[in-house]
């Protein structure tokens, strides 16, 4: 009889343990309702959307219609006026204007490596109608940006302006350019400006190391030498120098004035042409002349590298 009672007792209590569990019931079929088997994707269909897209055609009209025209004037002396002007309606009026010339160190020879960086510093640092005070108030009252960079390649004077200041831009660049005065003084304070300049550089391992890659990959070739020249260079370096470095290299055929942005190609091209107009056009020493004389006389820095093995 007590068995019996017992068993009946167990019987409640599992029926009430099922009524009590059975809340919480819906919730477990829904789950397993929200949480289906996942497909099973053949091997063959798989990446099927990347071995054959479906082909579409697509219209670029309205975007390529933004893109700028190059236009290109050659001048009567040989200077390239060229232009890009943003076609954008909501884009910034402003615009780069930058004269490109071929007067990088490649054109130097082993006694003239460092002129066209050594020049680069003198550009501004005034001419005959501007003071270096004016010229940078100019700039300052433009709310412009002329600055230089030299490369193995090029020399290049470039400003940043707004629309409305575009002919001063001009203006400025032709000046510094045709005009520039290498005052005696000037020129041996940025000596050693650039003296110190060189130690900076010689701390920083990319600029080494691209020295070393251009001696090595262009041995006893101009490409070989360094855009600042040796020290002893830059201390040689005299106010003549520079003024023969000018009537040598910057000559119409080439230069090339270019500009992008808020600028209209008709109304620069005049620009360039009454500021540039007493550029010569031609120089007596050919660009292959530059390039073949006076090639570096020493080959290539050797490097020797070590190689550790692991186990």
């Amino acid at each position: 009889m007590a068995s019996r009672l017992l068993a009946a007792a167990s019987r409640a209590a599992r029926s009430a343990s099922g009524r009590r569990s059975g809340s919480i019931a819906p919730f477990r079929a829904f789950s397993a309702q929200a949480a289906p088997a996942p497909v099973q994707i053949a091997d063959e269909d798989r990446f099927a959307r990347y071995n054959s897209p479906i082909p579409v055609t697509i219209d670029h009209s309205a975007a390529l219609g933004l893109i700028p025209a190059t236009r290109v004037t050659t001048l009567s002396n040989g200077l390239r006026v060229a232009s890009e002007a943003s076609l954008h309606p909501n884009a910034p009026k402003t615009a780069t204007i930058g004269v490109w010339i071929d007067a990088g160190s490649r054109y130097e020879s082993e006694a003239t490596n460092g002129t066209a960086h050594f020049l680069e510093h003198m550009i501004f640092k005034g001419t005959k109608r501007r003071s270096v005070q004016q010229l940078e108030m100019e700039v300052e009252n433009a709310g412009g940006h002329l600055n230089a960079y030299t490369s193995r390649e090029m020399t290049t004077y470039y400003a940043k302006v707004v629309q409305k200041d575009i002919p001063v831009a001009v203006d400025l660049l032709g000046d510094i350019l045709q005009n520039s005065l290498f005052n005696e003084d000037a020129v041996n304070r940025e000596r050693g400006v650039i003296l110190r300049e060189m130690q900076e550089i010689e701390k920083q391992v990319e600029e080494v190391l691209f020295d070393h890659l251009h001696a090595t990959a262009f041995q006893f070739s101009p490409l070989g030498r360094t855009i600042l020249g040796s020290a002893d260079n830059v201390r040689s370096i005299t106010r003549e120098d520079l003024e023969k470095y000018i009537a040598t290299h910057y000559t119409g055929p080439r230069m090339v004035v270019a500009a992008s942005g808020a600028v209209d190609h008709d109304a620069l091209v005049k620009l360039v042409e009454k500021t540039f107009a007493s550029l010569p056009a031609a120089s007596t020493t050919t660009v292959a002349d530059l390039i073949a004389k006076s090639p570096p006389s020493s080959p290539a820095p050797r490097c020797a590298f070590a190689t550790t093995t692991s186990r």
